[in-house]
């Protein structure tokens, strides 16, 4: 019997493999791509690892897939365009939405490259039918507490349509609405993260952007699965969350990283 709230030091699809179908509520990762990292030499099985997780997902659960590009011979390589195609038609997936993961502070290309900074990652959420859950992140509008006006919607020739006028006049805009799709991140040394030891990875992501996706595609007490789990970024956000959680992570060094931040923030939660 699998057991949750374990980090799995093995290959993914061993893991997957001890799953029952219709078994996890939502899943965080961020693959290897285009061979922009070395993970000591660990190479995965795409197609039958996202048909895994297609399988290992509950109706209504969410995928969020965090991946990029990167250029090749002065074109890019579609790698995240190639795997969209394939969750959603092998495998069964909605593309829910595509969202992006934007670096406020991008480190600047060399200028030989003719191109802008890189700056940002896709954030592929995919779905199993309808997501059941959606928990939305709010931020203050910009225009809070000014009279908002009418607004109006367009027919197909551009012209408007005056039976889809919206009549506002004399209200007030709300304080606060849902964040847009795009999210933006510092990525920086004591920022990305305050646990030290996990930049021994070499490609960790926020810890606020696994949390952001944890609050809002799942409820305390879902189970959160990382199928490559790395410094353990999603399994610690998870704890801190209230949610169980399972990761896998090939890489016995990379486990013993991502033990030591589980162990540390369940420490920190038997305080409270």
């Amino acid at each position: 019997m699998l057991e949750v709230n374990k980090i799995y030091c093995e290959d993914h699809l061993i893991t997957m493999s001890k799953m029952p179908d219709d078994f996890v509520d939502l899943t965080v990762t961020s693959p290897p791509y285009d061979n922009l990292r070395d993970y000591k030499g660990y190479t995965f099985q795409f197609e039958k690892m996202a048909m895994e997780l297609y399988r290992v997902t509950k109706p209504g659960g969410v995928l969020v897939w965090v991946v990029n590009d990167s250029t090749v011979d002065g074109s890019e390589t579609l790698t995240s365009c190639k795997q969209k195609i394939f969750f959603r038609e092998e495998c069964g997936f909605n593309i829910h939405d595509t969202m992006i993961f934007g670096k406020d502070n991008p480190m600047p290309n060399d200028p030989k490259q003719n191109r802008y900074f890189q700056a940002f990652e896709f954030m592929f959420v995919m779905s199993k039918g309808l997501p059941n859950k959606c928990n939305y992140i709010k931020e203050r509008c910009w225009n809070y507490g000014k009279r908002s006006g009418t607004g109006t919607a367009r027919k197909p020739d551009g012209t408007f349509r005056e039976d889809r006028k919206i009549k506002r006049k004399g209200a007030y805009c709300k304080y606060e609405k849902p964040r847009s799709n795009i999210w933006l991140y510092t990525i920086a040394v004591n920022i990305t993260t305050k646990d030290i030891l996990s930049y021994q990875h070499p490609a960790i992501f926020p810890e606020q952007l696994a949390a952001d996706h944890i609050y809002s595609w799942s409820n305390e007490g879902d189970l959160v699965y990382d199928p490559m789990a790395g410094s353990g970024t999603v399994p610690k956000m998870a704890i801190k969350m209230k949610r169980k959680w399972i990761a896998s992570e090939i890489s016995q060094e990379y486990c013993d990283i991502a033990e030591k931040r589980i162990k540390r923030e369940q420490s920190i939660l038997k305080l409270f």
